[in-house]
């Protein structure tokens, strides 16, 4: 019987074998070392002084980073002040792409220190393997973040405002926040929706004071351009409220200042209807609105009537169906603009409610993730006389905002006539308003102080009994 002979024992390992085995395994292993100390691998294995001015680079850059964390968490507004600079974006800029030059020129050493041409070929291929994709991920990222944050710093760049910096009037910041509808023969953009942010300074609560661009017969501020070509009010034939920006631009030879007269002009109106002093202003530009929403990913909706978008004869009409919907950049324009089958009166009503789902949804993963669409769309969207070193203190309270509750308040009938408006009551109306916003009433509001359970034009309330969202402790829960 003949049995099955045992294979043949394996060759041992000959010298040379394991000596490029060594080698392999230092050469990557001075690769990983420059991944985790940048200048370790040129310390033990290359140029020792290099080595040290690297490890102590990246020390320096190490423990500034650990500080400004340390400091960010302590003091957040230190980090939004920094994140807000154009100088502080510039030089972080440039550190990053020193840096990364820095490093991919210590890989490619690390990698000659590997003696690549004593390696066997295999070897030497997964050797050059390893060192591109560490060049490619550690350089990479850090020309991508450099390239972040220019975009970062260009956008606030461009928004920037020349405006004189404004303090807090009666511990309040007022920001008037148009919308701009451009079109063909109009000198820029038109202010067409109008609205005042009336802001805490400590607690960012937040009053949206709505105006309606019908209104007509108003004073301007005392002591204005406007009040001194219009003693009277606004009384002139078709003389409205979103019409002042344009005559204003028709008449720039009154203003000292050329730059912004219609925002100027319109400004003092808005303060001599309200009684406040607007510290800033922001025209939108309705087109950038609508690329922003899109870079947030959309905005969620409690649509409660059939909202039309478009025009019948138009290709993409089509209507936004009732229910809580996530709209897009181009539904949610309509849904805030839209007139047909409403009034300006429930535009106004559905403006706000935008507002408030977009300050309250919000998410900073969000916007870190798709920070180019949202500064490229915040640049062509906005225009500001505030100066770029509020912007900090703005975000701040933008995000304290984002907690609390939104209150709001419209000078629209049946509070007022707009086209003979009652200033006393306009004025008290938006005194009572920041007054209940300051004091919260100890019952807890339920977003229907009047309007009942009818809907109209997409809004709670009606023409004859107002729309709830106009006149509300809480504009999240009259949406």
């Amino acid at each position: 019987m003949s049995s099955i002979a045992p294979p043949p024992p394996l060759a041992p390992l000959g010298v040379e074998d394991r000596a490029a085995r060594v080698r392999f395994r230092r050469a990557v292993t001075l690769l990983l070392m420059t991944l985790v100390l940048p200048g370790s691998a040129q310390l033990v294995a290359g140029d020792r002084r290099l080595g040290r001015v690297a490890l102590r680079v990246w020390g320096v850059l190490v423990a500034v980073g650990l500080v400004t964390l340390l400091l960010t968490w302590l003091w957040p507004a230190l980090g939004l002040t920094a994140g807000t600079s154009p100088l502080v974006l510039g030089v972080l800029r440039l550190v990053m792409i020193v840096v990364a030059i820095g490093w991919g020129v210590l890989f490619v050493d690390a990698w000659r220190l590997g003696r690549p041409l004593s390696l066997l070929r295999n070897h030497r291929l997964s050797l050059v393997g390893i060192n591109g994709a560490l060049c490619v991920v550690v350089v990479g990222s850090l020309l991508f973040g450099a390239h972040v944050v220019n975009v970062q710093r260009s956008f606030w760049i461009a928004v920037a405002g020349d405006g004189d910096v404004a303090g807090a009037s009666d511990g309040r910041y007022n920001v008037l926040l148009a919308g701009g509808d451009a079109g063909a023969g109009r000198t820029g953009l038109r202010p067409d929706s109008l609205m005042v942010a009336s802001i805490d300074a400590e607690t960012g609560r937040t009053v949206l004071i709505g105006l309606p661009r019908n209104m007509s017969n108003f004073p301007f501020a005392e002591g204005s351009v406007m009040a001194e070509q219009f003693p009277d009010g606004f009384d002139c034939d078709g003389c409205m409220l979103n019409g002042v920006s344009t005559w204003a631009h028709d008449h720039p030879e009154l203003f000292k200042r050329r730059k912004d007269v219609g925002m100027a002009a319109t400004v003092s109106a808005v303060e001599g209807i309200t009684g406040l002093e607007v510290g800033y202003w922001a025209l939108v530009d309705m087109r950038g609105f609508r690329q922003l929403v899109d870079a947030f990913g959309g905005v969620e909706l409690h649509v409660r009537d059939r909202i039309p978008v478009g025009l019948p004869h138009e290709s993409y009409f089509h209507h936004i169906e009732p229910g809580v919907r996530t709209l897009d950049g181009e539904d949610a324009l309509w849904f805030a603009r839209a007139r047909h089958g409403s009034d300006d009166y429930s535009r106004m009503a559905r403006q706000k409610c935008v507002m408030s789902a977009m300050v309250s949804q919000v998410n900073p993963a969000e916007a870190v993730l798709n920070l180019r669409e949202i500064m490229e769309a915040g640049s062509a969207m906005l225009t500001t006389n505030m100066p770029g070193s509020e912007f900090d203190r703005f975000i701040s309270l933008a995000l304290k905002a984002k907690e609390q509750k939104m209150s709001s308040v419209s000078l629209v009938p049946p509070l007022l006539n707009t086209a003979a408006p009652d200033i006393d009551v306009a004025r008290a109306a938006v005194a009572t308003a920041i007054e209940r916003s300051e004091n919260p009433p100890a019952k807890k509001p339920d977003g229907r102080k009047k309007g009942g359970g009818s809907v109209t034009g997409g809004s709670k309330g009606s023409l004859s009994t107002g729309y709830v969202a106009n006149d509300t402790d809480d504009v999240a829960a009259a949406c």
